[in-house]
């Protein structure tokens, strides 16, 4: 007897929990290519196929692979389902693409992208009465499939059985030796060639049968049921094997294999097919095989629109008069695209690519494309071409300061036109547009920066065109330091900051006025103004005063008015010739601390825990260290007066 080799397609090999939800068929057989030494056992070659949609993404799966894994496995059971071998494992001997497009112009564009693997083992069994089943089980058959429940959690079976002792131990299986992607589109009859072969010459009918399942409750690891394998797929009604994907007419088979149908809905539907093998001389039935396939149903149907710029202005920088016209056509793959030029010349074209054409002359020019022309599935569509190319755009710039003036001259020039007018932009909300043919315009940058700075070509030809660069402002950042106090006598190391030069002015007291830090030592009041600039020769000033008192001295008044005038707010020391303050406190007559803070120049507020003091006398202490080193204590008493 001859059967088919039963295949699961499994959600894992060597008992790894992942689902190959790609694999979208196949089927497995077998062929006698002789026997052992001792003429006890034959030796048949077991291939598998299976069938991958080349295209597949794992989606929302997780785990989920996209590719053939490599080996996988098959079990051999005697016919009262006794396992008689380890797993046979079957590697890939070849992958074969298989595609298709629909070539139609009066249809959408589909293809249809598979691939087909070849697995192969050789096994080696003593013939028996009843014979063998090989079988081969898995997960999963894919997600979302229209006729099948759950589909992605669906295990299939595929098994053959090789004839035992009382029928031909030593036949050949058939098989579906014909591969081929086909786009099947809805609404619209199709064929599909699926004849098997038998290399013994026996006789061959088929039908349409149902898809095996593996038998298991958990079907996210591999199957080893033993036979009878009867357990079918979960079709979704009005489905079933024998009626697997509708139509009208419905899917049909006929006994050459030639596969007809009309599909009624898009989708994607597993569909099996069984062929019956008969001995041509005895008549008896040798065997059934089976082949699971899963056949997509596209939605071809489309509006075909013809598309390109009803307006389109050749403003290119090149003065050549060819023109790029683009195609934005919606169409079939094969269709055919009619453009008339306006310029006494036409041409058809089977490609969307853009098409370049080659004008005699400047001018406005008529355009009509037509998709299809001929064809009852044809449009239309027309416009117009201005061709003024040669429109080249640029500028300079000179200056690179900030505050200072940075010229912009557009180097710009246009070859079939006339620039009317130019909008430059130097920043956000930062814009100047600058009518007839003033071509330089100055700009101050408020602050140093990286700015973009774009240059827009208005013309007489409806051409724009638009320009941008990056320019860099620099600046420098002067600083002399603060106003100081001095005692007489005192050396102190002037703090220049801000740039790359320096130059002090006047020159008198510094020991190098021209640099960041020269040291000053002189007696009398003065106000130094600090030049600084950096590489590039942005300059900027600051001053400084310093003023002389006799010293080491602490000044200090003894009352002060803290009403908000902005006279006498506060009440704060002034230093002279003291480099180090330890502290300064301030105290109630009850001797509680009010302040304490070591910076003279903040000074008490007349504020205790944020509310106002009372008018009284407070005593205050100071202690620090002047430029000679000593210790320098003071006390005395202060007046709030409001």
């Amino acid at each position: 007897m001859k059967s088919t080799l039963l295949l699961v397609l499994g959600c894992c090999l060597f008992h790894l929990h992942t689902a190959a939800y790609h694999i979208i068929g196949g089927e497995i057989y077998y062929k006698t290519i002789g026997m052992s030494g001792d003429n006890s056992r034959y030796h048949y070659l077991i291939t598998l196929k299976l069938y991958r949609d080349a295209d597949f993404t794992c989606g929302d799966r997780q785990g989920c692979i996209d590719r053939f894994e490599n080996p996988v496995a098959a079990n051999v059971y005697t016919a009262n389902g006794t396992r008689v071998l380890s797993s046979v494992y079957l590697y890939i001997s070849k992958v074969v693409p298989l595609i298709d497009t629909l070539k139609n112009p009066c249809l959408a564009p589909q293809a249809q992208h598979l691939e087909v693997a070849f697995y192969t083992a050789t096994i080696e069994l003593a013939p028996i009465p009843g014979g063998y089943y090989v079988a081969s089980q898995r997960c999963c058959r894919g997600e979302k499939l229209t006729n099948i429940y759950d589909s992605e959690h669906e295990g299939s079976t595929y098994y053959t059985v090789i004839p035992g002792t009382e029928s031909r131990p030593n036949n050949n299986s058939a098989y579906f030796n014909k591969d081929s992607a086909i786009v099947i589109c809805n609404k619209m009859p199709f064929k599909i060639n699926y004849a098997a072969f038998d290399e013994d010459g026996d006789s061959l009918t088929y039908h349409l049968c149902s898809a095996l399942t593996d038998g298991t409750v958990n079907n996210e690891t591999n199957s080893t049921t033993p036979p009878p394998y009867n357990a079918t797929v979960r079709y979704i009604p009005p489905y079933s094997g024998a009626n697997p994907m509708g139509g009208s007419p419905a899917i049909t088979i006929d006994n050459q294999g030639m596969i007809t149908c009309t599909p009624d809905r898009p989708g994607k539907f597993v569909v099996t097919v069984c062929v019956n093998e008969f001995d041509r001389v005895t008549k008896r039935l040798l065997g059934t095989h089976s082949k699971d396939i899963l056949l997509t149903v596209f939605d071809c149907t489309t509006k075909i629109v013809a598309g390109f710029p009803s307006v389109l202005n050749n403003c290119a920088e090149s003065p050549e008069l060819q023109v790029a016209f683009p195609n934005y056509s919606v169409a079939g793959y094969t269709s055919s695209y009619y453009w008339a030029f306006g310029d006494g010349t036409d041409t058809t074209t089977d490609s969307k690519t853009i098409f370049f054409h080659q004008y005699p002359d400047t001018g406005v020019y008529k355009v009509k494309l037509v998709v299809n022309p001929h064809l009852s599935c044809s449009d239309s569509i027309t416009g117009e071409v201005h061709n003024y190319p040669g429109l080249r755009a640029g500028f300079t710039s000179s200056g690179v300061c900030k505050g200072d003036p940075i010229n912009f001259n557009d180097t710009s020039s246009y070859r079939w036109g006339n620039i009317i007018s130019r909008t430059w932009e130097f920043g956000i909300a930062d814009s100047v547009l600058v009518t007839g043919n003033t071509r330089d315009i100055t700009h101050r940058f408020d602050k140093g920066n990286l700015y973009t700075v774009s240059l827009t070509l208005h013309t007489d030809k409806q051409c724009d065109k638009t320009v941008t660069q990056s320019i860099r402002i620099y600046e420098v950042f002067p600083f002399a330091g603060n106003d100081t106090i001095l005692a007489k006598g005192q050396t102190m190391f002037m703090q220049g900051s801000g740039g790359d030069l320096y130059s002090w002015q006047p020159s008198d007291g510094l020991s190098d006025p021209g640099i960041a830090h020269p040291l000053l030592n002189y007696n009398k009041d003065i106000t130094y103004v600090l030049r600084v600039s950096n590489q590039q020769g942005c300059t900027g000033y600051d001053t400084i005063n310093v003023k002389y008192y006799t010293g080491p001295e602490m000044y200090i008044p003894n009352a002060f008015t803290p009403n908000g005038d902005g006279v006498n707010d506060r009440f704060r020391f002034i230093p002279v010739g003291i480099v180090n303050y330890k502290f300064f406190r301030i105290f109630n007559r009850w001797g509680q601390e009010i302040y304490s803070s070591t910076d003279f120049r903040s000074g008490w507020d007349g504020t205790y825990r944020g509310m106002p003091a009372p008018v009284d006398t407070y005593l205050w202490i100071l202690q620090g260290t002047d430029f000679n080193g000593r210790e320098i204590l003071k006390k005395g008493t202060v007046t709030l007066i409001r």
